[in-house]
């Protein structure tokens, strides 16, 4: 058996009933994007069937569908990468992974710098190409690191690759992670961000690396692992997990590739999952609220998933496409958003135009992989597998 999982990362799908409390205006990524760009034209994920799951401009409700279709709301606390990504995989976090709307505790930071053997710049909240542009002189004149966070449970580093080598960045940040422990301080994400360039045209560049939290609970990630299945990672889904459970592991450069990789590998999967993260939603777009580039990467990788779900559909395969969480580009903020979130499900094997409906929990795709991999009697976490209503008799 085999299964690929496209994580669309930040498409969320409207706001969940909770979202208030998360998020100062609430979010409808995909509704909004669709709005503002004067409907998507989006053909393959259409006949996906996610035009059915919500108002979505310019895509149909009424076209019937290859696969299964729906939407999940999340249980996990939060509204980032991480909590979203494990809940898919069987881990729920009960309490949200802290924030620092006020920078990290002096006292940390001093530690910190002490560890590291230099100063550091910043420490408070910050879009990272926002820093880089107000700091990034001053960093190449001292050689300190300049340290930021954002409504996420994260801790950023970033430092030009000319002044701060590559590998000295990552040791830097293995430092951090170390240090980034227990309830109080343990964020979610560890994030190395080098960039290039001269003051006034810094940019970031593809060597980002996240240093995640291991899981707070097995994994379905683990328990395919055991059964000595693959577990092919694309894109940061190695890092979020810190690496448990994964077999292999692709860095990419951008969504296409992602979408590239995911189909060569197809190629190679014998038995297992391949996992793949599609990052420039959220990274380029959601968090620049640049909605016109979401709207086109929305696009773009409609027409790059193309070969992926007609490789799905002529054997058999069963392909899952969802999302982590929202990133509305068209409010106000520029962080991530709690809702719900698109799932849609394709194969040779799967029936066509099931409606899924709301699924409870975003550990349902764990719940139905475990069945379609033939490990459900060794899965020991929650979710409610769909398995049975997609696949053929």
């Amino acid at each position: 058996m085999k299964t690929v999982l496209i994580v669309l990362d930040s498409v969320g799908a409207g706001a969940l009933p909770d979202a208030l409390e998360y998020d100062p205006e609430p979010g409808n990524t995909l509704g909004n994007v669709a709005r503002f760009a004067g409907g998507l034209k989006m053909p393959n994920l259409e006949k996906l069937g996610i035009g059915k799951i919500g108002d979505i401009a310019g895509l149909a409700k009424d076209k019937p569908a290859v696969g299964g279709f729906g939407k999940m709301a999340e249980q996990a606390k939060g509204k980032d990468t991480t909590a979203g990504h494990w809940e898919m995989m069987g881990v729920i976090l009960k309490k949200a992974l802290p924030t620092f709307p006020q920078g990290f505790p002096y006292d940390f930071i001093l530690a910190f710098q002490e560890a590291i053997g230099r100063q550091t710049l910043g420490n408070f909240v910050a879009s990272g190409t926002e820093i880089i542009q107000r700091y990034g002189e001053y960093h190449m004149e001292s050689g300190c690191p300049i340290v930021y966070t954002s409504a996420d449970s994260v801790f950023q580093i970033a430092a030009h690759e000319e002044v701060i080598p590559v590998y000295e960045l990552y040791r830097i940040c293995e430092i951090a992670r170390d240090m980034l422990q227990g309830e109080e301080l343990g964020v979610g994400r560890v994030i190395a961000r080098p960039f290039i360039g001269e003051p006034g045209s810094f940019t970031r560049t593809a060597n980002r690396k996240d240093f995640s939290l291991s899981p707070t609970g097995p994994t379905l990630l683990d328990t395919l692992a055991r059964a000595g299945q693959q577990v092919i990672a694309v894109g940061k889904i190695s890092d979020i997990f810190n690496g448990r459970g994964i077999s292999e592991s692709h860095h990419t450069e951008n969504n296409a590739d992602g979408a590239r990789r995911t189909l060569d590998l197809m190629d190679r999967l014998q038995e297992g999952l391949i996992f793949t993260n599609l990052v420039d939603f959220d990274m380029l777009y959601g968090h620049r609220n640049n909605a016109a580039g979401y709207a086109q990467a929305l696009e773009e990788v409609d027409g790059l998933l193309a070969p992926v779900i007609e490789k799905a559909l002529a054997d058999d395969w069963l392909l899952l496409v969802t999302a982590d969480h929202g990133n509305d580009p068209t409010t106000p903020d520029t962080d991530h958003n709690r809702e719900y979130v698109p799932v849609l499900a394709c194969g040779g094997a799967i029936r066509a135009n099931v409606n899924l409906g709301v699924r409870e929990s975003f550990s349902d795709i764990a719940a139905t992989i475990a069945r379609r991999q033939g490990v459900a009697e060794e899965y020991r976490g929650p979710g409610k597998s769909f398995y049975e209503l997609i696949k053929k008799a």
